[in-house]
């Protein structure tokens, strides 16, 4: 078991060189982090997961069992990334040809939640406080607040920070105000987007 005063690394798991690992941080059985990879505070990574190279991910980033995250993935704070998600980052993979020149970006926002065995196809954003349900293939870029889930995944509802849904389906008018009944923060939709009330007063 390796253990450092600012971060732990179970001993099953193997760090490559030009790793940053920060404060707080937790890294659990048979994991690969591979090289040029910068890892923030108080992020969790759970048992045989393989992350990089060079992808960075923020601070209390919870990664699930089972998830590997490759080079063209960018990760902000505050993420969920559910049991056995997958990330893809070729459009177009073939055994027989390389494409590590044509790896797309995908960029997940804060507070972004992933469900359990959902993929996210490459070159998309997920939006701040988006959340992904569980087996879902997301295909498009998905806005500020939206929860999405299908095959392909489309916009159900809208959800507070917290997690709980503010509408029960995908229309939003401009200009409407909603509250969550749980922690009662507000929103304000403006020109289709959903935003936080002190952000448009």
């Amino acid at each position: 078991m390796k253990t450092d005063k600012n971060y732990f690394v179970h001993e099953s798991s193997y760090i490559d060189e030009d790793v940053e690992i920060g404060e707080g941080t937790k890294i659990w059985h048979f994991c690969h982090i591979m090289n040029n990879t910068k890892i923030g505070n108080k992020c969790n990574i759970g048992q045989n997961c393989v992350i990089g190279p060079n992808v960075v991910l923020g601070n209390n980033v919870k990664v699930q069992n089972n998830v590997s995250i490759y080079e063209g993935v960018e990760i902000e704070d505050d993420v969920f990334c559910g049991p056995s998600m997958v990330f893809t980052n070729v459009i177009n993979p073939r055994s027989h040809i390389s494409r590590k020149h044509e790896f797309k970006k995908t960029k997940l926002c804060k507070g972004t939640t992933i469900g359990a065995n959902a993929t996210i196809v490459c070159g998309h954003t997920l939006g701040n406080y988006s959340f992904v349900g569980a087996g879902s293939v997301v295909t498009k870029n998905v806005p500020d607040y939206a929860m999405v889930y299908g095959n392909p995944a489309k916009i159900r509802a809208y959800v507070c920070q917290c997690g709980i849904k503010l509408t029960n389906n995908a229309k939003i008018d401009d200009n409407q105000i909603l509250e969550c009944e749980c922690c009662h923060m507000k929103y304000r939709v403006k020109n289709g987007l959903l935003l936080q009330i002190n952000d448009v007063l």
